[in-house]
């Protein structure tokens, strides 16, 4: 999974948030607040992650409606993937990057340990 481009994943911040299909119109009013972009800019880059599979999009009219095909955590979670897959000692790859994270992540990723394991029982 490649890591997202600025604009892919400033678009792709706004449809996660929102949680509902968002339109090019939509995106650019929203973006603009921020920096000015071309409705045109923003349509190619909606196409581009539509190509990608980061968004479905829908007819609805003349607009095209787009949503995520995937959540913000699973995207981030084939991120992690990549990166675990770019070393060669994945379990010294682990223990840096448990050793880095804050002590209420390390609770989260015990919690989500025993989850998959099946001894959620605190």
């Amino acid at each position: 999974m490649r890591r997202l481009g600025e604009l892919e994943a400033e678009i792709m911040d706004r449809l996660w948030s929102w949680g509902r299909p968002a339109t090019v119109r939509e995106l650019v009013d929203d973006l603009n607040r921020t920096r000015p972009l071309a409705y045109t800019t923003v349509m190619t880059v909606a196409d581009v992650l539509h190509g990608k599979g980061m968004v479905h999009r829908e007819k609805d009219g003349r607009a095209w409606l787009y949503e995520p095909t995937r959540t913000r955590e699973s995207y981030t979670a084939a991120l992690m993937q990549d990166a675990l897959a770019a070393t060669t000692d994945r379990s010294g790859a682990l223990a840096h990057f448990v050793g880095q994270i804050t002590p209420d992540e390390q609770d989260a990723l015990r919690r989500a340990l025993r989850s998959l394991n099946g001894d959620d029982q605190e």
